[in-house]
């Protein structure tokens, strides 16, 4: 039989191991949030060595480069015929290699065509997640006035094109995907600046800056990220 003494130092045992705080380890564990797998499509006359700054910023969110995915192609090509059927195998072989169902999707200017055919008519409805564009010609851009009698992509991002045209067609924002475009009131690759932005997109005007400086501005990374989350 326990003493009264026993039975009191019993009791506080059992009260410190109830009540004893969990360690922050242990209060840390457990597993960690689901998400997509990231492909970066760069744009026109560039390559993926562009994406740097913001896969920087996506691998200090927590994101390994294993789930980095940066799309390289030859930018001189036709968007319908050739590169959104490249782009759906490259995707097709992340979705095998991760195990995701579905990817997110970051283009950049001529990138934002290109993934945007793959969307709409190549199958990507079903595949991707979050879609965005950073300076897209979406609309078209009279620029590309300037190489288009020699280059077809130039050709595909001048206003009234093919490709333009058809993916203005009907619902700029088809399927369950979610949809973000990022566009500069003095772009002087993409005019004019309103061809940025689509009908049901979440679109956000991120000031003066040149074609290439969304790439590696600071708010403009933290509001992609901040959608990715969404």
């Amino acid at each position: 039989m326990l003493t009264p003494r026993q039975k009191l130092l019993a009791l506080l045992t059992l009260c410190l191991t109830l009540f004893a705080p969990v360690p922050a380890h242990a209060a840390a564990a457990g597993p960690a949030a689901a998400r997509n797998p990231v492909v970066f499509v760069h744009g026109y006359n560039a390559d993926p060595g562009v994406w740097g700054s913001l896969r920087a910023d996506l691998r200090a969110d927590g994101y390994a480069d294993s789930e980095l995915f940066s799309f390289g192609y030859d930018t001189h090509q036709s968007v319908n015929e050739v590169l959104s059927g490249r782009l759906a195998a490259y995707v097709d072989e992340v979705r095998r290699r991760t195990g995701a169902a579905r990817v997110d999707v970051v283009g950049h200017s001529f990138g934002s065509l290109v993934s945007r055919w793959y969307v709409k008519y190549g199958g990507g409805a079903a595949t991707v997640d979050h879609w965005v564009s950073l300076a897209g010609p979406n609309h078209g851009t009279s620029t590309a006035w300037a190489c288009a009698l020699w280059d077809q992509a130039c050709r595909d991002m001048t206003p009234g094109s093919y490709v333009v045209k058809n993916l203005a067609a009907g619902d700029e924002t088809p399927g369950e995907v979610k949809y973000a475009t990022f566009w500069s009131d003095c772009d002087e690759v993409v005019n004019p600046d309103s061809s940025v932005p689509l009908a049901g997109a979440l679109n956000t005007p991120v000031g003066c800056l040149k074609h290439n400086d969304l790439l590696g501005d600071a708010a403009t990374s933290a509001g992609v990220r901040a959608f990715l989350r969404s």
